[in-house]
């Protein structure tokens, strides 16, 4: 008999803030969604790593895994590295030293946040409340890139395609920008030099040493608004997590 169950991957941080934010939104998922479900991180939060949310739903008699990888986009290496470990993909696209999991349940992957509708409604009541002339406006994201050019393009491609979905959305012009490579300073100066008010949005999932530190420091000294805000708390966050539930739960009666 299939018995389904759902499993929450994030990073993980060593800030109890980050943590919680990521847990309120699991709690509220599942109190909807009324199958097993376990919050697990890559690293960081001892106790409630991949391993355990494995070892936990399992122990609960779960034969098929729906895993949700709640990370910003599918240019992350993590979210490739985890697909790998847990069984979802023969082969990472990267070499890892992330080893194989025990794992007996059947795995169903899901997507990160990428382009989507609820991601683009996100960003915008985040910084929504910054907007004062609109006309002369535009949101600058802001999200994490990757060193490594595959990864890197395919952030370009998914925050291209984000950045149109957000502009749809607002009704202001939007672009982002990456941390790795380094062009967040290079394009807020741009958008200035053509006369905009650029509103700064951290496209990463919770706050912590990015959102605090990086990206303030990379634009010190330009007159940006920025948010600080990322996309948790939001209760589309949880609405989100659900939809992607659906869409597996759909798949395997297929």
């Amino acid at each position: 008999m299939m018995k389904p169950g759902v499993l929450v991957i994030s990073h993980g941080s060593r800030e109890p803030s980050w943590v919680a934010l990521v847990e309120e939104a699991v709690t509220a998922m599942a109190e909807r969604c009324h199958l097993p479900v376990s919050a697990s991180y890559l690293e960081l939060v001892d106790g409630k790593l991949i391993q355990d949310g494995i070892d936990l739903l399992e122990g609960q008699g779960v034969t098929d895994m729906l895993v949700i990888p709640l990370f910003i986009s599918s240019g992350s290496t993590h979210v490739d590295e985890i697909a790998y470990a847990i069984g979802a993909k023969p082969e990472p696209d990267m070499e890892t030293d992330l080893d194989p999991f025990r794992v007996q349940a059947r795995v169903h992957f899901g997507d990160p946040f990428d382009d989507g509708a609820d991601t683009a409604a996100m960003v915008w009541d985040k910084v929504r409340s910054l907007s004062v002339n609109p006309a002369e406006e535009i949101i600058l994201m802001v999200g994490h890139g990757s060193p490594h050019e595959l990864f890197w393009r395919r952030w370009e491609k998914i925050a291209a395609s984000l950045a149109k979905r957000v502009t749809e959305v607002s009704g202001l012009a939007t672009d982002w920008a990456l941390l790795n490579p380094g062009d967040v300073r290079e394009k807020a100066e741009a958008w200035q030099k053509r006369g905009y008010e650029v509103i700064v949005s951290p496209l990463f999932l919770s706050k912590g040493y990015f959102t605090d530190h990086v990206i303030p420091q990379r634009l010190e000294g330009l007159p940006c608004r920025y948010s600080g805000e990322p996309l948790l708390p939001h209760p589309r966050l949880a609405e989100w997590m659900l939809k992607q539930v659906e869409r597996l739960l759909k798949s395997l009666k297929l």
